[in-house]
């Protein structure tokens, strides 16, 4: 039996070693990287630079161009799903017949096993195309297009654990509520909602840690221009299109080029880093507060 615990034991701790030696090896890998780009380019242009050219033969290295175009459809994406996915977490929580939850909770989760790529010939072909019928100025390739597409594709991630934040509510609190007078909607709103607070913080920082990592949708749909803007209805370029564009095979390995995208990579890491630790801190807070 404590020959079974132990290799039980070994065979946890081997996995979780696992996953935090991985960890270790991207940061490095990136780190170790990053730093020789820093070498030949500054870090004060590199962060208040407003052009982004290093495949160009006058280059710049500025990134804020790729952290706006990020920043812009990771913005319209959350515009789009975080009222969409409240809005269905709550009404499969409060209102739908369980027979029903239970059926179209699966259904729903579905939307977020459709390969990005679908999602992006879809934001390029038909969204585009339909909201160009309201907005004749807009471009072929846009950021509004893709960052609809992408809240599309995030709202799932939101409805379903806000949904599972509401479920663990304790009953008692909704029963309380009604013996109080209040109604069904009082109770979800002023009640159930802000008990689940913190797991509905945490689904919605998720679902941006998500936006701000997806590729194919704003490959397809926004273009590979990259430019400092926040008009939506222009072409951009997110720091992950430029990884991918980078990543084909043409830019010769070790040159100042293909340097870039390990301190892109490494800007991605800290974005994506602080939204975790910003989830991670708003869960602890609301639950402290709640108990």
């Amino acid at each position: 039996m404590k020959l079974k615990e132990k290799i039980i034991e070994s065979l946890l701790f081997l996995s979780a070693a696992v996953t935090i030696l991985t960890t270790v090896g991207i940061i490095w890998i990136l780190g170790v990287q990053a730093v020789k780009f820093f070498k030949e380019v500054s870090f004060i242009d590199f962060i208040t630079d407003t052009q982004w050219t290093p495949l160009f033969t006058e280059k710049h290295f500025g990134i804020l161009p790729l952290v706006s175009g990020t920043l812009l459809t990771t913005f319209i994406a959350v515009m789009v799903a975080l009222p969409i996915g409240l809005i269905v977490a709550i009404y499969l929580n409060e209102y739908a017949h369980k027979s029903f939850r239970k059926t179209i909770k699966p259904l729903l989760e579905i939307l977020a096993a459709v390969p990005t790529v679908v999602y992006g010939y879809f934001a390029l072909m038909v969204v585009t195309p339909f909201l160009q019928k309201f907005i004749p100025d807009m471009s072929a390739f846009n950021a509004l297009s893709a960052g609809i597409v992408m809240g599309i594709m995030i709202m799932p991630l939101i409805s379903s654990l806000s949904e599972d934040a509401l479920y663990a509510v304790p009953k008692t609190l909704k029963e309380g509520s009604f013996a109080m007078g209040a109604t069904k909607f009082q109770t979800a709103f002023r009640v159930i909602m802000p008990a689940a607070l913190s797991g509905i913080a945490v689904s919605i920082i998720l679902a941006i840690s998500r936006a701000v990592g997806e590729t194919m949708i704003v490959a397809i749909a926004a273009g590979q221009q990259p430019r400092f803007t926040f008009n939506p209805l222009v072409p951009i370029e997110t720091a992950t299109t430029y990884i991918v564009q980078v990543s084909s095979g043409d830019v010769p390995q070790d040159s100042i080029e293909y340097k870039t995208i390990f301190a892109v990579g490494m800007t991605l890491f800290v974005m994506t880093l602080l939204l975790n630790n910003i989830s991670f801190w708003l869960k602890k807070r609301y639950q402290e507060s709640y108990r």
